[in-house]
């Protein structure tokens, strides 16, 4: 929320491609800075223009949402992202409990959108990125909602989770939270909810991955995530 009063820190980030999460529309946040222009191309899903789900490209990245796009699933955008690197970008923002109720045989919305967008997700080389809103010490016996069933399908798909791959935690037991949740203090609760899963063979080349710092996210009050950031050197 506010993206107009962090638009420094997210900007001293430096990044070609970024999602954000609970994202006004850019021309409201643009407003709101008092600028005409963000100076970078957007993408936007949401139906109310103060809360959505928005991708940032900067330094010529150019940014469209491909025409499978579906908006029943919810703050779920498939995007083409062209520049130096061409790939498939699925910007999540998953709204895993926005009804209030879960079911055991309720697939939740990561589950639905992988089934969508299979195709969009295989056709070239492809990122998933963003809120997740899910972490494998949730998952229970034979519910549709785990998040290991969203992992394996990934893994189906060739791609991995940056984080995991870097540091060696298994699923479930990060030691590097990405949410200082409710009251936002450094101790608790804190848990891992964002993610960055890329195609198997970047993994391959250089490439650096960074956990933003409760001091310089949370303790700031710019927000109670901190963002994930993964660099692959262009070869």
């Amino acid at each position: 929320m506010a993206l107009h009063r962090k638009l420094d820190a997210l900007r001293r980030l430096k990044p070609d491609v970024a999602v954000v999460s609970e994202c006004a529309e850019p021309r409201v946040v643009a407003e709101r800075a008092g600028v005409d222009s963000l100076e970078a191309d957007s993408v936007w899903i949401g139906r109310n223009r103060h809360k959505g789900l928005a991708v940032f490209g900067f330094n010529g990245y150019r940014l469209n949402l491909d025409e499978r796009y579906q908006a029943s699933h919810r703050f779920v955008a498939p995007v083409r992202v062209e520049g130096k690197r061409r790939f498939n970008l699925l910007a999540v923002w998953a709204q895993n409990f926005s009804a209030g109720i879960t079911r055991k045989r309720q697939p939740g919305p990561m589950r639905l959108a992988l089934r969508r967008y299979r195709e969009f997700l295989t056709e070239c080389d492809a990122v998933v990125a963003g809120d997740l809103n899910n972490n494998c010490i949730w998952d229970k016996p034979g519910w549709l909602m785990n998040h290991a069933h969203t992992v394996d399908v990934l893994r189906q798909c060739a791609m991995t989770s940056v984080y995991h791959h870097v540091t060696g935690e298994s699923f479930g037991e990060e030691s590097t939270p990405t949410i200082y949740w409710r009251n936002r203090t450094k101790h608790g609760p804190t848990y891992h909810l964002d993610y960055i899963f890329a195609p198997d063979r970047w993994l391959a080349t250089e490439y650096a991955m960074q956990v933003g710092t409760f001091e310089d996210w949370c303790g700031t009050k710019l927000s109670d995530h901190v963002p994930l950031v993964v660099d692959f050197r262009y070869g």
